[in-house]
Parts: C-alpha cells; sequence; structure tokens
C-alpha cells in the first residue's frame, strides 16, 4: 500500500532495496546436478527420460535469451530443478524441462507425445494452457481457469506451473517495474494461496516474500533490518530453547532433532496487519520445530513441554487429530519459556514435515516411489488430496463470467471452512457462519434462486441459521418460474459465490430501475452541498473512469445497487471540479520603467517588475532550488509556484500572465515546507519522530497522522526552514528513526 503513496525505486535502488529479485543461475555441471537429485529421491526411476528431455530443451532453445541475458535453458532447467527438490519423480521433471518447448520453438505437441509418451506430453500441454496470459482482468480469470481444468485432471501441472512462476519471481528485477508489479499481485492472489492450498509450504513462501518485495520494496526492507537487529538476541535465546527441549527428548529417549523456524518476512507483515500487533510483540518470531518419528512420540515430546514451560491457553492446536484443510497436521503450542517470553513451538514426525513442505508433491513423491517399486498407492488417500480441486472443477463449470469466477476463486483459496452435508451424504464445504441460501447456491445456482425453506438435521430452520459442520442440510426450492432471490439475503450470505450471484441476478432484472435510484441519489447529495448539477454532469465522465467503471448509467447502477456510497461519488466530483480550477483569477500588471528585478521577504527576483507583491504558493510551496514560475494574480501580485505544480499546467492557456522569476542570490527568508512520514506502526512512533524535529531545532506549524488498516502510520508535517541544506539533514535522521521506510518532502497538496 505504500509503495502507492510515494513512486518506488526502480533500477540500481531497487537491486539494493531487494536483491533476491535479481538472482542469475549459478554455473552448474549442465543436467548432472539435476539428475543426481532426481535419484536421490527415486533410485529406481528412469532417469533416462530426464537426459533426453534436456538434450531436446537445449537444442529447440539454443539460441534464445532471457531478459536476464542468460541462454534460455536456464529457466527450464531451474524449474525442473525446484520440481526435483520437491521430489517429483522423472516424467514430471521431464515435463519441466519441455514445459516451453511447444508455445516457444514450435515442437509439436504430436511429436513430444510419439518421443516422450501420453503422461508427459498431458502435463506439457497443461502447462502451456496456462502459459498464454493476456492482460486484463477477464484474461487473467479466463486462463485461472483453464488452470483449475487442467490441474483437475492431473495436479502435477499446477505444481510445474508454480515452480515456473517461482523461477520467474526470482528474476523480476530484469523486467520492467510495471510488470514485475503486476505478476507479483497476481501471485500474491492466486499463486501462492493456490501453493498454500496444496500444502506446498516451500513454495508459498518464497512466492510470498518475493512479491511482498516488488510491491512493497520499503516495506520489505524496513522489515528486514528490524529482523536483522534483533536476529543475534534471538538466535542466542533459541538456542537456549533447543538446549532445554533436546534434554526433555534425551530423558524421553526419544530420537528427534530440534531447530528454529526460518522467518518469513510477509508472515511477519500480515500478523502486524491482520492481528494488529506491533513487530515487537509478533508470538512466533521466537519459533521451534520439533521432528520425532512417531506420532506417540509428538504427544509425549507435548507432555514434557507442557511440564517445563507454562502453555498459554487458547494457543494449543491439535492438527494430527484434526488436519487442515490442505492434509496439514502438526502439534502447535505456544508456551512461556524462558525469561517470560512466549516460544511457539510445532511437533511433528518426518512424514508430517515432508507432507507440511511439499503437499501434494510429498503425495506424488510416494506414488511413483510405490509404482516404481512395484506396489500399489492408496487411491483412496489419493481421491481426498484431490477432493478440494474436484470441487472447483465443478463449480467453475458452470460460472459464465470470468471475473465472478476470479473473485471467487479468491475467496475459496483463503476462506476457513465447515463441511455439511446434503440428504444423499454428499460433502459439501462452506465458509465459516455460511447459512441454507450458501449451500443452496454452493449446490446449483437455480436452486439458490429458488431456494423458500430449508431443513437443518431434519428440523425446520430460518434461511440466515448459521451451519455447523457435520449439519445434514435440505433446501427447498418454489416451483413458481418467477421465483427469485430476496434482497434481504445480501445481509447474512457468507460466500463470495452466493453474494455475486444474488447481486448479478438484481443487476440484471432491475438495472434500470437502479440506475434511476442511483441518479436521484447523487442529485439529492448534491443539493444538499449546494452544487450545481450542469457542473455535475462535467465532471461525471471522469470520476466514472476514475472508479472503473464503464460509462456514467454503470456509475449510477452501482450507486443504485448499493455497491458504491453517493459520498464516495461526491467525495471526488469535488476534488475533480477542484483540480480543473485555476489558483487563482488574473490582473495586468501595469507598466514600470523600471527594468531592475526586485527580491522582497519572499526571496525570489521577479524580472520587469518592481515595487510588486511576491507570494509563495501554498499548493506546491516551493523553496530554493526548485525551479519556479510565476504567475501574476489579482489583487495578490506575482504567485510563485513550482515548474511541475498541477496548478501550473491548468494556467498553461494563459501564457500571458506567466512571468520570469527566479531565487535571490542570498536571502533571509523563510519558507514552509511539507514533509510526509511512512513507517510501521509502532507505540512511541510520533514521540520519536517529533524528538527528531524538535532536536534538529525544527519549528512545526501544523501535523496531521493516521493509520491504515495495514498498520502502516502516514504522518504529515508542515514547518519553517531558511536553509535547504538543512532540510537534507532533517529528513536523514527520521529516515533513520526505527520502524521509518520512507520521508519525502511534499510538493502538491
Amino acid at each position: 500500500m505504500a509503495d502507492t503513496l510515494s513512486t518506488p525505486p526502480s533500477g540500481p535502488s531497487l537491486r539494493w532495496l531487494v536483491p533476491r529479485i535479481f538472482t542469475r543461475a549459478k554455473p552448474q555441471a549442465g543436467v548432472q546436478r539435476l539428475v543426481d537429485t532426481v535419484r536421490q529421491n527415486h533410485p529406481r526411476g528412469d532417469l533416462q527420460i530426464v537426459h533426453k528431455a534436456y538434450r531436446v530443451a537445449e537444442e529447440k532453445h539454443r539460441g534464445q535469451k532471457r531478459q536476464s541475458g542468460e541462454p534460455y535453458i536456464t529457466h527450464p532447467l531451474a524449474v525442473a530443478q525446484i520440481l526435483a527438490e520437491l521430489g517429483l519423480g522423472p516424467r514430471a521433471i521431464a515435463a519441466a524441462l519441455l514445459h516451453d518447448t511447444v508455445e516457444d520453438t514450435g515442437y509439436p505437441l504430436d511429436e513430444l507425445t510419439a518421443e516422450f509418451g501420453d503422461e508427459v506430453a498431458l502435463l506439457v500441454d497443461g502447462v502451456t494452457k496456462l502459459d498464454k496470459v493476456k492482460y486484463g482482468e477477464s484474461a487473467q480469470a479466463e486462463t485461472v481457469r483453464k488452470m483449475i481444468v487442467a490441474m483437475s485432471k492431473d495436479v502435477r501441472v499446477l505444481v510445474i506451473k508454480l515452480a515456473d512462476r517461482l523461477h520467474n519471481a526470482r528474476t523480476w528485477g530484469f523486467v520492467p517495474p510495471e510488470k514485475a508489479k503486476k505478476k507479483a499481485t497476481e501471485t500474491l492472489e492466486i499463486y501462492a494461496p493456490l501453493a498454500h492450498r496444496l500444502g506446498i509450504a516451500a513454495i508459498k513462501s518464497e512466492l510470498e516474500d518475493l512479491s511482498f518485495a516488488v510491491l512493497y520494496p520499503k516495506i520489505y526492507n524496513e522489515i528486514d533490518s528490524l529482523v536483522k537487529q534483533r536476529t543475534p538476541q534471538r538466535e542466542q535465546y533459541v538456542q537456549k530453547v533447543i538446549d532445554e527441549v533436546g534434554r526433555d527428548l534425551a530423558e524421553l529417549r526419544i530420537r528427534g532433532t530440534v531447530s528454529g523456524r526460518p522467518k518469513q518476512l510477509y508472515s511477519v507483515y500480515q500478523k502486524m496487519v491482520v492481528r494488529g500487533r506491533e513487530f515487537d510483540d509478533i508470538y512466533d518470531l521466537i519459533g521451534i520445530r520439533t521432528i520425532v518419528q512417531t506420532v506417540r512420540d509428538c504427544y509425549a515430546v507435548l507432555g514434557a513441554i507442557h511440564a517445563r514451560w507454562t502453555p498459554l491457553p487458547g494457543r494449543f492446536k491439535d492438527y494430527i487429530a484434526t488436519p487442515k484443510f490442505n492434509l496439514y497436521r502438526s502439534l502447535h503450542t505456544t508456551v512461556i519459556g524462558p525469561g517470560g517470553r512466549t516460544v511457539e513451538i510445532q511437533i511433528r514426525t518426518q512424514e508430517m514435515h515432508q507432507q507440511a513442505e511439499y503437499g501434494v508433491a510429498a503425495h506424488w513423491m510416494y506414488k511413483e516411489r510405490m509404482q516404481a517399486a512395484g506396489g500399489k498407492p492408496d487411491e483412496r488417500a489419493s481421491g481426498q488430496d484431490m477432493a478440494w480441486i474436484a470441487r472447483l472443477s465443478d463449480w467453475q463449470a458452470e460460472t459464465k463470467d470470468p471475473g465472478e469466477f476470479l473473485d471467487s476463486l479468491r475467496f475459496e483459496i483463503g476462506a476457513k471452512e465447515v463441511y455439511v452435508f446434503t440428504p444423499k451424504g454428499r460433502v459439501i464445504g462452506l465458509p465459516t457462519g455460511a447459512s441454507p441460501v450458501d449451500f443452496a447456491f454452493a449446490v446449483h445456482t437455480e436452486i439458490g434462486y429458488r431456494t423458500m425453506g430449508a431443513k437443518v438435521n431434519g428440523r425446520l430452520v430460518p434461511l440466515e441459521t448459521e451451519l455447523q459442520s457435520g449439519d445434514v442440510v435440505e433446501v427447498f426450492t418454489s416451483k413458481n418460474p418467477d421465483a427469485g432471490p430476496s434482497q434481504d439475503w445480501l445481509g447474512f450470505v457468507k460466500s463470495t459465490r452466493a453474494r455475486n450471484k444474488i447481486r448479478a441476478w438484481f443487476t440484471k432484472e432491475r438495472r434500470e430501475e437502479a440506475i434511476e435510484q442511483g441518479k436521484e441519489g447523487i442529485a439529492r447529495a448534491m443539493r444538499r452541498h449546494n452544487l450545481s448539477f450542469a457542473r455535475l454532469k462535467e465532471a461525471l465522465p471522469e470520476v466514472a473512469a476514475d472508479m472503473h467503471y464503464d460509462d456514467i448509467s454503470a456509475l449510477y447502477a452501482a450507486v443504485g445497487e448499493g455497491h458504491v456510497s453517493t459520498q464516495s461519488v461526491l467525495e471526488k466530483v469535488q476534488a475533480a471540479l477542484s483540480d480543473a480550477e485555476p489558483a487563482s483569477g488574473a490582473l495586468d500588471l501595469p507598466p514600470t520603467a523600471s527594468q531592475r528585478p526586485r527580491a522582497g521577504d519572499s526571496g525570489v527576483l521577479v524580472r520587469g517588475a518592481s515595487d510588486i507583491l511576491v507570494k509563495l504558493a501554498k499548493c506546491c510551496t516551493p523553496v530554493p532550488g526548485d525551479e519556479i514560475v510565476g504567475f501574476v494574480t489579482r489583487g495578490s501580485g506575482v504567485s510563485v509556484h513550482r515548474a511541475d505544480c498541477t496548478n501550473v499546467r491548468a494556467l498553461g492557456d494563459e501564457p500571458d500572465r506567466m512571468i520570469d522569476v527566479e531565487w535571490a542570490p542570498s536571502t533571509k527568508a523563510v519558507f514552509l515546507v511539507h514533509i510526509q512520514v511512512e513507517a510501521l506502526d509502532r507505540g512511541g512512533l510520533l514521540s520519536d519522530i517529533t524528538r527528531v524535529l524538535s532536536e534538529h531545532h525544527v519549528n512545526i506549524l501544523s501535523a496531521s497522522v493516521q493509520t491504515t488498516r495495514n498498520r502502516l502510520a502516514l504522518s504529515r508535517y508542515v514547518f519553517e526552514m531558511g536553509d535547504t541544506v538543512h532540510l537534507d539533514r532533517v529528513l536523514n535522521a527520521v529516515r533513520r528513526i526505527e520502524g521509518v521506510y520512507d520521508v519525502y518532502r511534499v510538493t502538491s497538496s
């Protein structure tokens, strides 16, 4: 968020802030390292197919370069290496090496099928369809739709795509900044949550950190700095906890390993935002992971830890008895450790750890090992792994609008769920707090539209009843062909799918009515504020475009349907009208015989005029060193603006009102300076900033402070200053305050 307030750095400064996105391939022994990794996980696997796929990929991509300047073959080789480290088998590795050949080199899919078989061809074809990304929300949504269809046939398609996105993310520093930001946003919204849903924490964590670094480089750098500052003390404390847990393992005669958990910067930031905590209060900055051999050992270690340290109430989670949606299993507990500091501890078996890190990829590694050894994998477990993907595939098939599908997907991959049953025993996953109406729309859109009543566990209940896991739900539908949803349902439905469907029905049926209601609502608001409706019509096209509506009618309809408030439209109209108005009227200068420049208290010389009032414009507050222009105003002499001031551009139609001005060689004038400070919110921040300003003898005239939902503190200060060199010293001093990631002079109001 903060980087939309100030322009993010690019080029060398971004390289300094976020070196991780400028990764180049390391010199290595070609395909040999890849083959060694595959052999380690699949000793009986067909390694010849990997060698063959590499030779074909290297030949087809010969002469192609990546934007980093490296040979293109380094990309499929890096993607294959990521998958090999996840434990995928030789055929998936071969598909990763070939995943760009069909699209980028003209290698026919039929020829690939003949050379490598149907399984590899299916994976390559699935990934190829996903790579045809076009710009625009609708096109992106359609691509994600194809991804869901492809991965419902074979989830390895998505795993290959995730690895492809991960390696591309590592090289975002070599692509244009706007394109990198677009890809990072898409990654945070779609790919990282999908990796989380599939339990692949190793990919999810790195995708989140790299996207975070591209979108908010200054915040990323500040949190990275805060973590590094505390690393020595933290490591010393963690080692003390590890030693004590290790003694417990020895006393219980349990074999296992104890280690400190790595710190993910995006996770730190999210917890500051979502939980509203300050940096120093986040529990799992001190995190310990214990890996043992059996489930029985997990509970034995838990008992020993609780006997040694007091557990915090409400902070114990047993994900072994009740696994998460992505089959994640582990024991989590938070205790008051040595010195009264809170410590979060995870306890799991090695198998659970593999599942937690590699998710569905771990399942495929097990499956392929079983097949290579002549055994039969557990198909029932495979079905459980793929249940969520099957549900996605079902409802995407009947969602026509790609944008709506993408919104539903974003909600689906992030929501906590309850599981209820149809009368025939089919399991339906719904968001927490869902009602029978959500259930009806989850079954089918038409059932949702015609719902008129419901039974839960055999009893009639109101439609707004909150469902619990395990409930058996039955809905009654109307036979009236004109039956439709009630607008009241929007007050209690929880699923994005149900909400979108209800809104879509009302939008389609009552668009004209909504347009009239929106127009009347805006007109009433304008009359209350004594604004002319004629002026409104001038500004509305610009406001509609600014709010991403196709035309004014779409904006009226959005207001009428309650999607947008009249107040927000009114504020944007007023802003548009004020931007269009010039700073002041104009006045012809009286003729003068004197051509000698004059310096007033403003410290500005006016050429061709003497004894004329000069004032510095408050809209851009110019100071010595800024490029300036003069404008002759009515009753106030010459108004001096920065050359890049927005008001100057608005006055460009009257060049005869402009006059040459320049800064006096030396002046004792005092100038107004506006600065903005952007920081991670914490206790005592405002006190620290004002203390530093005071220490530098800054006379603060006014200050405004606001805290965003993202735990960012944005503060603006206005003060007087006579020496611009002093301003640089002040800005540098403020920038050194802990938590401050940016401070700069504001040059427009």
